[in-house]
C-alpha cells in the first residue's frame, strides 16, 4: 500500500509541528498540507482529497464537528482526532472517526491510530468494485417514491418504465414498483444515462434490449434480456438509432 496522504489540521502552530515531526518518522504517511482553522479546512479536504486527516476540534471558524459534517460521501477521508478535550468523544466517534488521540499522546500511541486507519482504507479499497466492472451511469442513484416510501434505485436494476395514469410502473428484474411521478419527469432523469422511448407510453433501459427484429415491413419487436416483447413505434424509433441502425 502506498504511503497515505495526509492533511494535518490545528490551529495550534506547534502542536502542528509536533505532530508532522511524529509522521516524517512514518513512511506509511506523506504529509499534503496544514490548515489552522474550519473553514480552511473545509476548502484543503475538496481541493487536496486527502486519505487521512488529522483533525484538531476546537478550530477558529467553525469547529471540528462541522468539519466532520461536511465531509463529502463519496471518496471521504479516514479521520484521527487529535484534540485536548475528551467530552468530543462521543460526537466524534458518532461520525465515523476511526481513531481518538487526546493530547498529549505519544509516539506509539499515533502508531497505533494510523495503523487503524491504514487499515479501515484499505477495507474500504478492497470492498469497491473494480472500474471495469461498473460503468460510471450504472453506478447513478435515483430515488422514487412509492407505496409511501422513498426507494433508492441504480440505473443498472430498471428494465422498463411503463405510463399508469398520471404515474407510473417501474419495472425491475424481480419486482415492479407504482411509481406517483410521471413517465415526463422520469424521462427527463433517464435518458441522458441510457434510456429510451420504444413507445409513447414507454421508456426501456437500452442495455436491457437484447435485440431489435423485424417482425412485418415496417413493424419491430424490441426483445428484452428478461424475455419481454415490446413493440417498437414508428413515431419514436428514431431515438433507438445506434441500436436499431440497419434494422429499420
Amino acid at each position: 500500500m502506498s504511503p497515505l496522504r495526509a492533511l494535518i489540521i490545528d490551529d495550534d502552530a506547534l502542536a502542528r509541528e509536533r505532530l508532522g515531526a511524529f509522521l516524517c518518522a512514518e513512511p506509511a504517511i506523506r504529509i499534503a498540507g496544514e490548515c489552522e482553522s474550519g473553514t480552511e479546512a473545509m476548502a484543503a479536504i475538496r481541493s487536496l482529497a486527502p486519505e487521512l486527516v488529522f483533525l484538531d476540534m476546537q478550530l477558529p471558524g467553525c469547529d471540528g464537528l462541522n468539519v466532520l459534517q461536511s465531509l463529502p460521501g463519496a471518496n471521504r477521508p479516514a479521520v484521527i482526532v487529535v484534540t485536548a478535550h475528551a467530552h468530543y468523544a462521543v460526537p466524534a466517534f458518532e461520525t465515523g472517526v476511526v481513531d481518538f488521540l487526546l493530547k498529549p499522546f505519544d509516539l506509539p500511541r499515533l502508531q497505533v491510530a494510523v495503523r487503524r486507519a491504514r487499515d479501515a482504507i484499505q477495507s474500504r479499497r478492497s470492498s469497491r468494485p473494480a472500474a471495469a466492472e461498473v460503468k460510471p451511469a450504472d453506478r447513478e442513484c435515483f430515488t422514487v417514491k412509492a407505496d409511501g416510501r422513498i426507494v433508492f434505485l441504480q440505473r443498472a436494476e430498471i428494465v422498463r418504465i411503463e405510463s399508469a395514469g398520471s404515474g407510473a410502473i417501474v419495472h425491475l428484474a424481480t419486482s415492479s414498483l407504482a411509481v406517483r411521478e410521471s413517465m415526463v419527469a422520469l424521462e427527463s432523469r433517464l435518458s441522458r444515462v441510457g434510456f429510451a422511448w420504444i413507445s409513447p407510453s414507454i421508456l426501456v433501459n437500452l442495455d436491457q434490449i437484447k435485440e431489435i427484429k423485424r417482425t412485418f415491413p415496417g413493424e419491430h419487436l424490441v426483445l428484452l434480456r428478461d424475455g419481454t416483447r415490446l413493440a417498437l413505434s414508428r413515431d419514436v424509433r428514431g431515438e433507438l438509432g445506434r441500436i436499431s441502425r440497419g434494422e429499420a
